[in-house]
């Protein structure tokens, strides 16, 4: 199920930098959570297994089933919305795991994505929108009028543009980074296509064209990317949502959706 990924120079230097235990391994199938016997195999290669410990407790009434298996007592990684590359922090050393769907896309581009999981497992920060939240995501689900699926959605958009303010400064510093030139770059030439989508991003909203959960996608890939966003997710690019964390994210939804 994995092999060890061979690291270019660029990226095993942000490894280094960031979480120089890191281990980075190529998965042989795709998934969203990873499956039990795929888990057995991973925890061969770590010295400690940690679940995340999330309760019960911070679940609203009306949830996805995955929520569930999040508070379980089980180690679960990966959940819908991960993307190509999913990390965990729960094993000892963490793992950053890269999924076979990025077959195809850019060398340097598939660089970044890996060099982006080992920069946010280095930052301490939670691996899933629940830790974020905690006791308050019945606040913003109950202030989220959609179905849980949609709010689920939504509260990871809302968690990506936290850990892009995280991130972002990072990825722009790399300008000057000497080797890791390539990796600010790709990360540059992403935000540079995703701009375009984003100017149009309010009037596609308004119109029904494009749904609020997947706006709300695109908006926090525009977080991570530095770039100007249209209201109402021009306020998840703001410095006090960095310093104030899910209490701002349960106002933001609360005057968004009065």
């Amino acid at each position: 199920m994995f092999d060890e990924r061979d690291l270019r120079a660029d990226v095993a230097a942000v490894r280094d930098a960031r979480a120089p235990d890191a281990l980075v391994y190529d998965t042989e199938r795709d998934f969203e959570v990873l499956p039990t016997a795929a888990l057995t195999d991973l925890t061969m290669v770590v010295d400690d297994v940690e679940p995340r410990g999330y309760s019960p407790r911070w679940l609203p009434a009306d949830h996805p089933e995955i929520l569930d298996r999040l508070v379980g007592d089980d180690v679960v990684v990966g959940a819908p919305g991960d993307g190509s590359v999913a990390w965990t922090t729960q094993t000892d050393p963490p793992i950053v795991l890269v999924k076979p769907r990025v077959e195809g896309s850019p060398d340097d581009f598939v660089a970044f994505l890996v060099a982006e999981a080992l920069v946010q497992v280095g930052l301490d920060l939670p691996e899933h929108f629940l830790g974020f939240f905690c006791d308050s995501y019945a606040d913003f689900a109950a202030a989220t009028p959609t179905d849980p699926t949609t709010t689920y959605q939504i509260a990871l958009a809302v968690y990506d543009a936290h850990l892009g303010l995280h991130t972002r400064g990072v990825f722009a510093g790399w300008a000057d980074a000497g080797e890791r030139g390539s990796l600010h770059d790709a990360w540059a030439d992403a935000g540079e296509r995703l701009q375009p989508r984003l100017d149009g991003l309010g009037r596609a909203v308004a119109s029904g064209e494009t749904q609020f959960a997947d706006a709300a996608e695109l908006a926090a890939a525009g977080v991570k990317h530095d770039l100007d966003l249209p209201a109402p997710f021009d306020a998840l690019d703001d410095p006090a949502y960095r310093e104030h964390g899910a209490s701002y994210a349960v106002a933001w939804a609360e005057r968004v959706f009065e």
